[in-house]
């Protein structure tokens, strides 16, 4: 796809901004959404920033085509609860472009693995054997990151690049064009990121990080957030979410 210079994005014609969105592999109504952001400054910088990654001889994580993996599986329309990560994976085979989610064959990481163990305490499902949590996001749980992608052995290497600025925006349109949606928020920098969410139209949920540091020390184990979450849900007269991983 052909790249603006930042220098000319002020001046960006309504033609322009239809062919960066026409190039955007998203749902139609995150991408109407999130047209202003897709658009900007912001993301032809952070574009161009990734153009290069992906093209250098370190290997960037989850590949490109699972970037927008999370959005493609939980259309905003579908949208009732948000789980928040910090970045992906980076080791082999790991992301997956779905926070805290693996593939069915690669060994399930800490976090995930105190996530589980904290799901079927709570709600008294099985212990899953993989960690895929595509059918959390199949039916509207949005696994989003903080910022989409991250170079090999590198956690954080791709912060401050602009998916701080991008995923700001998923969760001020959440915010906005959605009801009664649920936040889990785990960790203090979940837990900033979700300062302006409106707690008059929808439920935050938070606790420590998941990662066993944190975890072991309490307040993560028995924070029930997979029960709290469905109670809030059909309080409000929506399907609660099948945690169950089959």
């Amino acid at each position: 796809m052909q790249l603006f210079d930042t220098q000319e994005t002020s001046q960006k014609t309504d033609a322009q901004k239809q062919a960066i969105l026409d190039n955007v592999r998203l749902p139609d109504d995150w991408k109407q959404a999130l047209a202003d952001e897709l658009t900007s400054e912001n993301m032809d910088n952070l574009r161009n920033f990734l153009k290069d990654a992906y093209k250098s001889e370190h290997a960037v994580f989850p590949p490109a085509h699972l970037m927008f993996n999370a959005f493609n599986l939980t259309p905003l329309s579908k949208v009732k609860v948000v789980i928040l990560g910090q970045d992906p994976y980076h080791g082999a085979g790991q992301a997956m472009g779905l926070s805290f989610s693996v593939p069915k064959a690669i060994p399930k990481p800490p976090s995930l693995n105190n996530i589980l163990k904290e799901m079927a305490d709570d709600i008294g499902t099985q212990y899953p054997k993989h960690g895929d949590l595509t059918h959390w996001a199949e039916q509207g749980v949005l696994l989003l990151n903080s910022s989409l992608t991250v170079q090999e052995g590198m956690p954080n290497s791709h912060q401050n690049q602009g998916w701080e600025v991008f995923t700001d925006a998923v969760i001020d349109v959440i915010n906005e064009q959605t009801e009664h949606t649920v936040f889990i928020l785990w960790g203090s920098k979940a837990q900033k990121k979700g300062k302006y969410i409106d707690t008059d139209k929808h439920l935050i949920l938070t606790a420590v990080h998941p990662s066993p540091l944190a975890a072991n020390r309490g307040g993560f184990f028995g924070s029930k957030p997979f029960s709290k979450t469905n109670d809030y849900l059909q309080q409000h007269g929506k399907a609660p979410i099948d945690w169950q991983l089959v």
